[in-house]
């Protein structure tokens, strides 16, 4: 579905721009961050952040918890390239504690980690480029140590769905990516093997004066059309023309035209080895072959 070069790139080509863009991201961030107090009475030993971006939720979790080791995963390496290693690491140098923050460049469908050895998984906002929501949750299992949260917001189905409407009275090609239910993110974390997950759902509606301020700001976001099927050429004015002319038709009593961004966020535990995992409606269980008893005669 998901063109992974291009949004590598797309978000490399951001990251001199994401941080003053951000104002939406930044307030979903905070809601996920005030949602760490649940941790208030442990030390995690290791956390990651992953979809980091320039990092802001990667210091402050540094911040937080001044002995943990603190890793950020993105797959733009730009983006890694703004977060100064050191952040958030003077107090610990001078306690003698573990410093800074350890930068990786990977993809969260394919998470360079050994299994069981992750605390804290923290993504906000990243999983929208994730095509296959169940394998890449089946990864975040396997890097969780028994216990371990899963933290994490995306955008939901409902998200530009203005923006979707308007192009599609112009044209036939996708220009906006298609975004995952909440009901489908529950079932693809518990087909996942988690237990209990507790999802939320908000619908944020920012205004725009028209709609190339509107892709202005998801350029400099990042958020590009990155589905493996759009158009390879430029729109053209004419196609761009109908669209902004269909999307005028939605402006407000202010004078601006709404962009809706469906939120959805999810808190969620690792569960214990040997939990199951639903394969076509029944829970498979799984473990070494070689702690089955054999019985010599």
């Amino acid at each position: 579905m998901f063109d992974r070069q291009h949004i590598r790139h797309a978000f490399g080509r951001a990251a001199d721009t994401y941080a003053g863009a951000a104002g939406l991201q930044r307030e979903v961030e905070d809601w996920l961050l005030e949602s760490l107090m649940y941790l208030d009475d442990t030390v995690p030993g290791t956390v990651v952040d992953l979809g980091s971006g320039p990092g802001r939720a990667t210091v402050e979790m540094r911040r937080r918890w001044p002995k943990a080791r603190v890793v950020a995963i993105d797959m733009a390496l730009p983006m890694l390239q703004r977060i100064d290693p050191r952040a958030g690491g003077g107090i610990a140098r001078g306690l003698g504690l573990r410093p800074g923050i350890d930068r990786v460049c990977a993809d969260a469908a394919a998470l360079p980690l050994a299994d069981g050895t992750v605390d804290v998984l923290f993504s906000n906002l990243c999983l929208q480029w994730v095509e296959d929501l169940q394998a890449t949750f089946a990864g975040f299992r396997r890097v969780l140590r028994p216990g371990g949260l899963l933290l994490l917001s995306t955008f939901g189905h409902d998200t530009l769905h203005e923006l979707r409407e308007s192009f599609a009275q112009a044209d036939d090609a996708p220009h906006v990516s298609p975004f995952v239910t909440i009901a489908d993110l529950g079932d693809a974390l518990m087909h996942a093997g988690f237990r209990d997950p507790v999802l939320d759902r908000e619908v944020l509606v920012r205004g725009y004066d028209d709609v190339p301020a509107l892709m202005r700001e998801l350029r400099a976001l990042g958020a590009t059309n990155a589905l493996a099927g759009r158009r390879r050429t430029l729109t053209g004015r004419a196609r761009f023309a109908r669209a902004a002319e269909a999307y005028d038709a939605l402006r407000g009593g202010d004078g601006k035209l709404p962009a809706s961004w469906e939120v959805i966020t999810a808190m969620t535990w690792a569960p214990a080895p040997g939990a199951p995992i639903r394969m076509g409606g029944e829970e498979v269980i799984s473990f070494p072959a070689n702690r089955i008893p054999v019985r010599k005669r």
